[in-house]
């Protein structure tokens, strides 16, 4: 039996590792300028030439990760001595630059960067990658058919995928494959679907019914697991669901969102977990079926990138997480949440990951299932609730222990953990004003 140990809050937690564990992370987002100069106009091209607030060699909040924040992620996830069984890597390596800024060459030399770089730290290591709205020249704009992109980082993941994963994944940028466990007769298989075919911004996809077949595809894979009696794990970077900070604005086409869910729904006894990144924040979701009982759970992992718009009051510390799971049957069983803090980090001039938090010793609740989540979320729904601060201050990864949520940023967010498509009717109310600190614009532009 193998015990690691973490230090949060002056308080020592140890996980000792009787189920199996998998790393997350997302929204890497690397900019190659990052560099300290005494113009903190020119600190980076993703500050977009608006002064860098207090940079150092960690970063800064109006900047995409240098180098070194990702190198001192994926040392501290090495040097944490937890076995992972694998790892999902849920997109976005390139920077929010302007699109002149970038190229079709530049995209893959930076994905294939991160991906050697990750190799590095973790040679064994099983990983199951996504790709983001932002790894793609121009961005957003992922073709639903093959492409130079498809094609070059199907070679960078060669080592992690099988013939039939990469053959896949160059016609539409996604694959299944499975992950075999040395504790279960059954396999456990993955999903990586290309969900940024349904964002908003691509216009590629405008007005097309099944981009690339994927709906289709996901369905017949879905089906096939049904009647195996597999148990699945849904990756993905653009998440399902409605925005936490703009009611009823979902991160998809809302067409392509009802389509989803409604697949997400009849194969639920099927799906053990869903993955996603891109919104930078740490938020849960919870589907629930017609009769509004829950019956899968959903998670957002918060971004290794701190970067945020200048029109943003609020930002988040670098995050990556591991997943705990029961290896017979792959269901979730905790969250452990780890986090730089970059204000402190660039003080001292040295890395400082920590854990942040362990989700069910912070919630009170017994393992991640949906019916845990669901009574998480009613605790949430208390009046002046102080499990629902905690989990506000968690959204943003400790940017600011003293950030409040008020009345319309609660039930925005409410809304999301709860109702993930139009079946939220009435009991989510229906208005479009921006939450999270933001000014009166929609932000989506800035995530991942």
């Amino acid at each position: 039996l193998s015990l690691t140990c973490w230090l949060t809050f002056h308080k020592s937690f140890c996980l000792a590792s009787i189920s199996p564990f998998f790393w997350h992370v997302s929204d890497l987002h690397l900019d190659p300028t990052y560099h300290l100069t005494d113009d903190h106009t020119k600190v980076c091209a993703s500050s977009k030439g608006a002064n860098a607030s207090n940079p150092g060699p960690f970063g800064d909040f109006l900047c995409d990760s240098p180098y070194q924040l990702i190198l001192s992620a994926f040392k501290y996830m090495k040097n944490s001595q937890q076995p992972a069984s694998f790892m999902i890597w849920t997109g976005d390596s390139p920077p929010h630059v302007p699109v002149k800024e970038l190229s079709t060459q530049t995209v893959i030399n930076i994905i294939g960067n991160m991906s050697s770089t990750l190799r590095s730290f973790f040679p064994d290591l099983q990983v199951f990658p996504v790709l983001g709205n932002h790894d793609y020249w121009p961005q957003d704009q992922l073709p639903p058919a093959a492409s130079e992109v498809y094609n070059a980082v199907a070679n960078f993941w060669k080592p992690w995928l099988t013939e039939e994963a990469i053959s896949t994944f160059q016609k539409g940028g996604f694959y299944t494959q499975l992950f075999h466990s040395s504790m279960s007769s059954q396999p456990l298989r993955i999903i990586s679907l290309n969900t940024n075919l349904y964002y908003s911004p691509n216009i590629v996809t405008l007005n097309l019914t099944d981009p690339a077949e994927q709906l289709a595809w996901l369905e017949s894979v879905l089906e096939i697991s049904l009647q195996k009696k597999e148990k699945v794990y849904i990756i993905g970077h653009v998440p399902v669901g409605y925005l936490p900070y703009a009611r009823y604005i979902t991160a998809i086409r809302r067409y392509y969102n009802e389509r989803l869910i409604k697949i997400f729904r009849k194969y639920s006894a099927v799906i053990a977990g869903q993955f996603f990144g891109h919104t930078h924040r740490d938020s849960i979701m919870i589907l629930l079926d017609e009769k509004a009982k829950p019956i899968n759970s959903l998670f957002v992992a918060p971004a290794v990138t701190p970067v945020k718009s200048r029109l943003q009051k609020l930002s988040n510390n670098p995050g990556v997480r591991l997943y705990q799971y029961d290896p017979f049957n792959y269901s979730l069983l905790d969250i452990w949440q780890f986090y730089m803090d970059l204000r402190d980090a660039n003080k001292r001039n040295e890395s400082n990951w920590k854990l942040e938090y362990i989700l069910t010793k912070a919630y009170g609740i017994e393992d991640l299932k949906p019916e845990s989540l669901y009574g998480m979320a009613k605790q949430f729904s208390v009046p002046h609730s102080k499990q629902f601060q905690q989990y506000y201050r968690h959204y943003f990864v400790n940017y600011n222990t003293s950030v409040v949520c008020n009345k319309h940023c609660k039930t925005s967010h409410m809304c999301a953990i709860q109702y993930l498509d139009h079946l939220a009717p009435g009991r989510a109310q229906r208005t479009k004003e921006p939450q999270e600190g933001h000014t009166g614009r929609r932000l989506a532009f800035v995530s991942g």
